[in-house]
């Protein structure tokens, strides 16, 4: 019988895996019961155990869920079960974060681009380092097109990536990082060497309640690391497209140099860099007009998104936009301004609506644009939408697709995922009109 979750550590070794998940759980797992927003780990022990758990690790009173008759079967009280995971997943995977340097991003806007940024400088001087992003993870010379919907991976998932970037001979490793992965404890128990904070403006406000609270937890993570780097709010780089890209390369080269790589050579690497799927993204076209797709999802990303493209175009600007389901209502109406103010059309649409009626976003969005300027429309179909776009651009016009950037699909409903890309769907309507 373990005293304490320090003796099931020392004896990690003797069990198969860990797991949080009771569906997940198999012959001589640890199942660790978590509390959860919309659920109760506790509520699933008799699963866990049924599935093949050995020791269950829970923040209730062993009493209420000892049966008799359950031979064999540990129960480990913790006042923290999250915390107790991440101690877990980390033991049972070697601590792995121990034999590397980590580096973590987070920040409202530019956490993706900037660990891309990261990460080029240092392979391309000869580091081996692995990467994990809302896009990708590259491990040695392998990638895994990940998709996610959310930015942090759960944290047995991250601790087993790192693992295998320790296998596969890496010393560094770029984490994103955010705040919802900090508050959940998805990035417990990982040293990191490095916290970069790209920047911070109110998001996620409807998880976080307070912009107070949501920077809380952002510079919680950043004081927690051994070095921090904060980002400026100017530059004079001029290597990538938008000043926004420039200020996350700004804070690249300074994490880097605490690693010993001179700006000199981040500068040179930096040269053959090019922006990750759905970041200013062109996609080429024989109609004489330009079509970006962008993850730009907040009124600030969107600001800076527009203002950039509006240098790239001689003719008129053209925005498909809409605003997440089940997110923060507070920024539909300012996307709405912002739009309205900065493009010749604005076309809203949806973008993963979830519960949420997406014409009643509409409407919000549509609440905050007060110039006249701009021809408004709304299309709730986002195939549709895109179509619009198109077929009203002329040449020397430039379409902006902004919202979904990477992201490989779209929650309609509030209980499933259709496969989408705003990539796939813009070639798709230009190889039809073709």
């Amino acid at each position: 019988m373990y005293k304490n979750i320090n003796e099931l550590k020392e004896n990690i070794d003797k069990y198969s895996g860990v797991s949080n998940n009771s569906r997940e759980v198999k012959d001589n797992y640890i199942f660790v019961a978590v509390r959860g927003i919309n659920s109760d780990g506790h509520d699933f022990i008799d699963q866990a155990i049924k599935n093949g758990a050995k020791v269950v690790v829970g923040e209730n009173p062993s009493a209420r869920f000892v049966r008799s008759g359950l031979k064999g079967i540990e129960y480990i009280q913790v006042d923290d079960s999250r915390e107790a995971l991440g101690e877990l997943a980390s033991a049972f995977y070697g601590h792995p974060s121990k034999k590397l340097k980590v580096i973590g991003v987070t920040g409202t806007k530019g956490k993706t681009t900037t660990c891309y940024l990261i990460h080029h400088i240092l392979t391309k001087v000869g580091k081996n380092a692995g990467l994990v992003t809302s896009i990708v993870a590259k491990i040695g010379d392998g990638e895994i097109d990940t998709g996610f919907h959310i930015t942090s991976p759960d944290v047995i998932s991250i601790h087993k990536l790192l693992a295998e970037m320790v296998k596969m001979g890496s010393s560094y490793a770029v984490l994103e990082v955010s705040s919802h992965g900090i508050d959940q404890g998805r990035v417990m128990e990982i040293d990191f060497e490095i916290g970069v904070l790209t920047n911070i403006a109110p998001e996620h406000l409807d998880y976080h309640k307070t912009f107070e609270e949501y920077e809380r937890v952002k510079m919680s993570f950043i004081n927690s690391c051994k070095y921090k780097v904060i980002a400026p709010k100017e530059t004079n780089l001029n290597i990538l497209p938008g000043e926004f890209n420039n200020l996350d390369a700004e804070a690249a080269i300074e994490a880097v140099e605490i690693l010993g790589i001179s700006k000199e050579k981040s500068l040179e690497a930096l040269k053959s860099f090019k922006l990750p799927e759905g970041r200013l993204e062109e996609i080429e076209n024989d109609l004489g007009i330009k079509i970006f797709v962008d993850f730009a999802h907040t009124p600030d990303s969107l600001l800076a998104a527009l203002k950039y493209l509006r240098t790239q175009t001689s003719g008129k600007l053209i925005a498909v936009f809409g605003s997440a389901g089940e997110r923060d209502p507070y920024k539909r109406p300012k996307m709405g301004e912002i739009t309205g103010e900065n493009a010749d059309v604005v076309i809203i649409t949806a973008e993963d609506p979830r519960s949420e009626n997406v014409t009643d976003i509409i409407a919000q969005i549509k609440m905050g644009i007060k110039s006249e300027n701009a021809e408004i429309f709304e299309e709730p179909d986002r195939k549709e939408a895109i179509k619009k776009a198109l077929s009203m651009a002329k040449s020397g016009d430039l379409v902006g697709v902004f919202g979904k950037g990477h992201e490989k699909s779209m929650n309609l409903d509030g209980a499933h995922e259709i496969h989408w890309s705003d990539q796939e769907t813009i070639r798709e309507i230009l190889k039809d009109e073709d």
